[in-house]
């Protein structure tokens, strides 16, 4: 129990460090311990400066996020490349899952009135990937994919993962020949029902860059049939506030707003997910252009009407 809540406080100590410089801009040592003391983390205990000293090692390694000294003046520190925090990577994902993990342990007291979202994947499987994509090793999985009710045994050679809509993917290529030559596929983590990671070594192609394998897709599906394009959205006024404050994706533009509607602009593949996801906001928002996407939402909103009716 000691250790835990050791280990726990440690890590509230460093968030408490970045959040309380990242939110100064700039900050003295002598501040910084103004600060802390204020607060019921310290427990009225300054922090010596070889403790400080040490925690922004670890902070680097544990965060990747590098507290630096202007080295004159009044030796503020201040956090090297900030702006990356605000990024959607993987630096700021560690940072606000640590924030966010920090804030629910502190808060057992009222546990009963923290109610979260279950994430059924990643749990069994990310760590072993992540632990098999630094060594670049193939993996032996058995999958049983959402559309065959059959599972498969096969090896594969993973490239990367990504999270959407609380689910975890796995983008790998199979060894076997026939699929291989087809390029690297997606895999759900709640649909592996077995994996081991085998003495197989491959090697990443050079030209190959996840962000490159996603570049214009609005979630999971990187279906190059479908060319990126301009969409041209239009949302009603109150669903615009929602969509203003949640992006449904890094290119959107608001090129238009009055107290009726906004109309927001978007460049990227009209897969079937994000087809998906202007569905789920209904009769709030109207596809105006690509005519294509247009009439796809009009004959599935058809087939719903035709169920329905009745």
């Amino acid at each position: 129990m000691v250790n835990n809540d050791r280990g726990q406080s440690l890590i509230t100590k460093y968030v408490w460090v970045i959040e309380t410089i990242y939110n100064a801009g700039m900050i003295s040592f002598k501040e910084l311990n103004k600060r802390w003391l204020r607060d019921e983390i310290s427990r009225g205990v300054e922090i010596p400066k070889r403790t400080f000293d040490n925690w922004r090692y670890v902070i680097f390694d544990m965060f990747g996020i590098n507290i630096e000294n202007e080295q004159r003046g009044e030796y503020r520190y201040y956090i090297e490349h900030e702006e990356d925090i605000s990024k959607n990577g993987l630096r700021s994902w560690l940072y606000n899952t640590f924030c966010v993990s920090n804030a629910l342990a502190n808060s057992q007291s009222i546990k009963d009135r923290i109610i979260l979202e279950y994430v059924p994947s990643g749990q069994n499987y990310l760590q072993p990937i992540i632990e098999a994509m630094k060594e670049n090793r193939v993996l032996n999985i058995t999958y049983h994919s959402y559309w065959k009710d059959e599972e498969n045994n096969f090896d594969v050679q993973p490239y990367c993962v990504k999270l959407f809509r609380q689910r975890w993917y796995l983008v790998a290529r199979s060894t076997y020949s026939y699929y291989y030559d087809k390029g690297p596929r997606i895999y759900s983590l709640d649909r592996i029902h077995d994996l081991y990671t085998t003495d197989e070594t491959f090697e990443l192609p050079k030209n190959w860059n996840a962000e490159d394998f996603f570049d214009s897709c609005f979630g999971i599906i990187a279906d190059q049939r479908f060319e990126p394009q301009k969409v041209k959205l239009k949302v009603s006024a109150g669903q615009a506030n929602y969509i203003r404050d949640l992006m449904l994706h890094e290119t959107q533009e608001e090129i238009e707003k009055n107290d009726e509607y906004s109309i927001f602009t978007y460049y990227l593949r009209p897969s079937y997910d994000f087809i998906q996801e202007i569905l789920w906001h209904g009769a709030d928002v109207e596809v105006l252009e690509p005519l294509s996407l247009r009439q796809d939402i009009a004959n599935i909103v058809e087939q719903l009407h035709k169920k329905y009716k009745k």
